[in-house]
């Protein structure tokens, strides 16, 4: 199964690879942008930017079980725009980058509380896990950096400059 999401309709559209046929519309909040699956395969992640929000759908329902939110002391929600996400292999957590809020939401799985939020560079688009998965990586585009995140303790340690606005990464698996 493959899920795409629309920017305009606010919907994951649920899509069958070998006969390339949507069958199913799950609406979610405004402007989704990323979609992660649990490593089970169970639920799938999906973030809406403008809505502030991320979606759990469970993959055999096609419903939403479960909507998480955001709250940063000191910022107006409409500052807080989910964007990336990323599960461990355990799939005990996800780490959602909150765009404008500059910071990455570390949430626990099975509770689906958020647990910390980790300070990052400016404008947190996108995360990759290194193969080992001990750390996490952020792109922050307005401040030309990207910053590792132990994943572990789920605190910074390093702040990389890059090229001019960076939005995503890819970690090779060598």
């Amino acid at each position: 199964i493959m899920i795409n999401t629309s920017e305009t309709t606010n919907m994951a559209h649920f899509i069958d690879t070998s006969t390339h046929e949507i069958t199913d519309n799950v609406l979610v909040d405004a402007r989704p942008r990323f979609v992660e699956f649990t490593p089970d395969g169970k639920q799938a992640w999906v973030t809406a930017e403008i809505g502030g929000t991320v979606s759990v759908i469970d993959n055999q329902t096609r419903e939403v079980v479960q909507k998480i939110t955001f709250e940063i002391a000191g910022l107006r929600a409409e500052s807080i725009q989910p964007v990336g996400v990323r599960i461990t292999a355990d799939g005990k957590k996800a780490y959602v980058a909150l765009g404008p809020a500059n910071r990455v939401a570390v949430i626990n799985t099975h509770t689906y509380e958020v647990e910390k939020y980790v300070l990052v560079g400016q404008r947190v688009w996108q995360l990759a896990f290194t193969p080992d998965q001990k750390t996490i990586i952020s792109t922050n585009g307005v401040s030309n950096d990207i910053t590792f995140i132990d994943v572990e303790t789920d605190e910074p340690v390093q702040s990389v400059t890059v090229g001019a606005l960076p939005w995503g990464v890819v970690v090779s698996p060598n």
